[in-house]
């Protein structure tokens, strides 16, 4: 909230950047909304339960803030990139109807993910007994309690996670150009500038994606353990907890935005 209202307030954080992370921070809130209310619930409770319906709602919403928040950092990443290897060109790629697209897009994937992947679940015959040993629905769980061949429904959650990993990649190529056109200038005032609007985004990237690949890229025998809690912990309430910090704590623009602000109000 506090980064959404600033970047309302400051005329200086008006540009693409902070529109993305703006937006990227609207998507945390509501991201870590849909998991930790019920979990808050069970454990202030005896009677630790969530409904058919809540359970799949859940998990519409996980689904589609997750793979919509995949595309959002991709498409940091290729604003950041645009920044940094081609700076007169910027105001023209990344204009306002160029971002508003971008936006767009990624919901559209995530509302795609979201669509499938829990209807498939949940079309699934649960005989019971349907005890989730996460703290969350999440499809893995879900469907370990199905009392039918998943195996379809397992080869539509890897078509799913390759579609998601399109989103690392493009991810991992925008990072990519930028250290090649880094390296190729020479320039030790253009790596300073480019470890300045970069380096919080990678270190989000990095520990979004590298817990979740933990998660999820593992036998699905291997699933069922208090080390998943813990991870899917990371992944769902620690991660989106300390982005705001990394974002602006670590920003020259936020913190000169936050002191303009307090001028203003004396």
């Amino acid at each position: 909230m506090f980064l959404i209202v600033l970047y309302n307030l400051s005329l200086n954080l008006h540009t693409p950047m902070y529109f993305f992370l703006a937006n990227f921070s609207f998507l945390e809130e509501c991201y870590i909304s849909t998991i930790t209310p019920n979990m808050l619930k069970n454990l202030l409770s005896k009677h630790k339960s969530i409904t058919f319906y809540g359970c799949a709602v859940q998990m519409y919403c996980f689904l589609l803030l997750a793979a919509t928040e995949c595309y959002l950092l991709a498409a940091m990443a290729y604003d950041r990139y645009n920044a940094i290897c081609h700076p007169l060109l910027y105001n023209v790629i990344m204009s306002k109807n160029s971002c508003l697209k971008l936006i767009v897009s990624s919901r559209t994937i995530g509302v795609m993910v979201a669509i499938v992947q829990t209807a498939l679940t949940f079309s699934l015959p649960f005989c019971g007994p349907n005890n989730i040993y996460l703290f969350y629905c999440d499809v893995p769980p879900v469907m370990a309690l199905a009392c039918s061949d998943t195996q379809f429904n397992e080869i539509v959650t890897f078509i799913m996670l390759l579609i998601l990993h399109v989103a690392f990649l493009l991810t991992i190529v925008s990072y990519t150009r930028i250290i090649w056109t880094i390296i190729k200038h020479h320039s030790s005032a253009r790596i300073k500038k480019a470890f300045s609007t970069s380096t919080s985004h990678l270190i989000v990237v990095t520990m979004f994606y590298g817990s979740g690949s933990v998660m999820y890229l593992r036998p699905k025998t291997n699933y069922g353990t208090d080390m998943d809690k813990f991870i899917s912990l990371m992944y769902t309430v620690f991660v989106p907890l300390l982005n705001p910090f990394i974002y602006s704590l670590r920003n020259n623009d936020v913190k000169y935005a936050v002191r303009k602000i307090v001028r203003n109000m004396k």
